[in-house]
């Protein structure tokens, strides 16, 4: 604002009304008047900054309330006392003072209290609040619960007692399941297969194969069991359900290495969830892609089967590791960095029909004479895919063929 470089230019033109005669001034005033008349005729509503403003509303106030009509023509006399109650009000204003509170929430330091919640879920916001304590963090308890509130996550989650979710993970060690699963050969002969699942690692172990589940066959299975596992194994718990095959005797031979069998309440699979759903990924992956003809031929599936379960197939509960995969096993992060492209299909998707052919892309297939085009054979091996095949080629499948499918069904 240049309201000191104009008030001394008008100070330093006004000097010369010292020395001059009262003709003199009353003729300079008459000439200023006339040229304020003749700027009112050309401009209706002049503009003015706040320095003019300024130097305006300071002049009132030596000017004679009833003469302010006549000596301030531009603008009238009202508005040249709201400017100086203005005025008066700018001087006497203090300066705003800058609003103070809460600093806000570090978003590191959002995610670290999320992530101790997760990691830990018996651990209320005292407790967590407790830890980034020592951890040299600076925030009120009350921060901790505004955040997890924020985050859907209850903060007194330590005053009730664990979900029965919470509490097979915190056991899970040191339980086993088993169960049977019936295979109907291709001459609808049923064999029952007994096997045993480590609800920790998934790693499944076969029990036997038999047509006649009887207690005694179940008691000789569990003997067979108890010698595979080590003297200082952390099993202590087995589920099973009522099955009559499952007598007394099967519980005594697992009491005496120390696994107590617990039997699930009738007519509820969902208590004996793991083994159950073993059941279904045996079908899924190998039952339902094959025809047994023979126990023999049984007991090899399973044992490649079981080979291929237990050291390479995934497992989304182990964090797509196997259950034969050590702690330095690093499983390879197969989602795509980029979910949006248009090149990445989903696996619901149809796949678009292609053709098979043994020319490089680059390169085109020679021309077929009309004589052996019209003799060509045409083998379909699915709905999404086509082979051709000429007359001087053969195509041979094994009957003894058989691949495991890796989808993941667990």
């Amino acid at each position: 604002m240049d309201l000191l470089p104009s008030l001394a230019r008008l100070v330093l033109t006004r000097i010369g009304w010292v020395f001059a005669n009262g003709d003199s001034r009353d003729a300079e005033i008459l000439a200023l008047r006339h040229q304020i008349l003749v700027l009112q005729r050309q401009i209706d509503h002049p503009r003015f900054i706040e320095t003019d403003r300024t130097i305006l509303a300071l002049l009132s106030s030596t000017t004679d309330r009833t003469r302010r009509a006549t000596t301030f023509l531009i603008v009238r006399p009202e508005t040249v006392l709201r400017w100086h109650r203005r005025l008066v009000a700018r001087h006497w204003t203090q300066p705003p003072t800058p609003k103070t509170g809460r600093p806000p929430i570090d978003p590191e330091l959002r995610r670290l209290v999320i992530r101790l919640a997760n990691q830990n879920p018996n651990w209320g916001y005292r407790r967590i609040h407790g830890e980034l304590a020592r951890l040299g963090h600076k925030l009120a308890a009350s921060t901790v619960w505004k955040i997890l509130r924020a985050a859907g996550i209850d903060p007194t989650r330590d005053r009730t007692g664990p979900s029965w979710s919470e509490f097979i993970h915190s056991q899970w060690k040191a339980v086993l399941a088993t169960d049977f699963a019936c295979v109907d050969t291709a001459l609808l002969r049923r064999f029952h297969v007994l096997f045993v699942i480590e609800v920790a690692t998934r790693r499944v172990h076969l029990a036997g194969i038999t047509t006649t589940p009887t207690g005694s066959w179940t008691t000789q299975a569990a003997r067979n069991l108890t010698m595979k596992l080590d003297d200082n194994h952390p099993f202590r718990f087995l589920i099973r359900d009522g099955a009559g095959q499952f007598t007394r005797s099967f519980d005594a031979v697992l009491a005496g290495s120390g696994i107590t069998a617990i039997r699930t309440p009738p007519r509820s699979p969902q208590a004996n969830a793991y083994a159950e759903r073993w059941v279904r990924t045996l079908r899924h992956e190998l039952l339902h892609r094959t025809i047994i003809w023979n126990e023999h031929q049984l007991q090899q599936l399973l044992d490649e089967y079981l080979e291929h379960y237990n050291s390479y197939r995934p497992h989304r509960g182990l964090h797509q590791r196997a259950p034969n995969d050590t702690a330095d096993v690093t499983p390879i992060d197969t989602r795509p960095t980029n979910p949006t492209s248009p090149n990445l299909r989903r696996t619901h998707q149809r796949v678009p029909n292609r053709s098979l052919s043994r020319f490089p892309v680059n390169q085109q297939p020679p021309k077929t004479p009309a004589s052996t085009r019209q003799h060509t054979n045409r083998i379909t091996a699915s709905p999404h895919h086509r082979i051709t095949a000429s007359p001087h080629h053969r195509i041979t499948a094994s009957p003894n063929h058989f691949q495991v499918a890796g989808e993941d069904a667990g």
